[in-house]
């Protein structure tokens, strides 16, 4: 009971002090209601192991563009949401104790439109070589940039699938951008990637290509043939 006790207090001492290092670091930077309503949700954050620090920099950005107080308890009590959310991805997908970059990461995927399920399976096929948190920033560019959340995992799974190194998958946000600056969509773009890594993602037979595009190594129907 004693040291139940002694554990409970050292929790409730750190999650004190880790609020108030939030709010000295919000100290004139944000309205005084902004800065102790953050405080009060880092503090939430924390006690449940969520990463804190997304938080005080999201409400640091909102005091220096003066975003209206109310607007701005908004966005970080969102984002908070949002990293709850995606520690909860991650977890399904694998990871027991993720690493505050992962979380971050996955609740990056989550605002830019990916669903729970879909972080979960990024996490799920992140296995050495491929750092999660790396696969699930960049699945949030990607998304940021208008390719489809279906197809960016699937993307992103055709490119671990066919072997290509951390380095290739860092490029996709650069080379989305390029297929786009020449003209295509960003979709159009993500299935020319997919078609280059020359690989299928796990579960899809060789030659598959994204929804709505057409295989240009398959031959045409035979009008003939029955």
């Amino acid at each position: 009971m004693r040291s139940f006790l002694t554990l409970a207090f050292a929790l409730s001492t750190a999650l004190r002090l880790a609020a108030q290092d939030v709010g000295a670091r919000l100290d004139g930077r944000v309205p005084p209601e902004v800065q102790r309503a953050v405080q009060d949700i880092a503090a939430g954050a924390a006690a449940r192991g969520l990463p804190t620090e997304p938080l005080v920099q999201k409400a640091i950005e909102g005091g220096a563009k003066r975003v209206p107080a109310e607007r701005l308890i908004a966005a970080v009590r969102a984002l908070a949401a949002r990293l709850a959310d995606a520690t909860d991805a991650v977890r399904a997908g694998g990871l027991a104790s993720p690493a505050a970059e992962v979380v971050e990461g996955g609740a990056d995927g989550l605002s830019a439109g990916l669903t729970p399920g879909e972080v979960s399976d990024l996490v799920r096929v992140s296995r050495g070589p491929y750092d999660p948190a790396l696969v699930l920033r960049v699945a949030a560019t990607l998304a940021a940039l208008g390719v489809p959340a279906t197809q960016t995992v699937q993307l992103m799974e055709v490119m671990i699938s066919a072997g290509r190194t951390p380095g290739d998958l860092l490029a996709l946000p650069g080379d989305v951008q390029a297929g786009v600056a020449g003209g295509a969509t960003p979709a159009q773009a993500a299935a020319g990637l997919a078609r280059a890594a020359g690989g299928s993602p796990p579960g899809r037979t060789p030659g598959w290509v994204p929804p709505g595009q057409t295989n240009p190594h398959k031959p045409p129907p035979n009008p003939h043939k029955p």
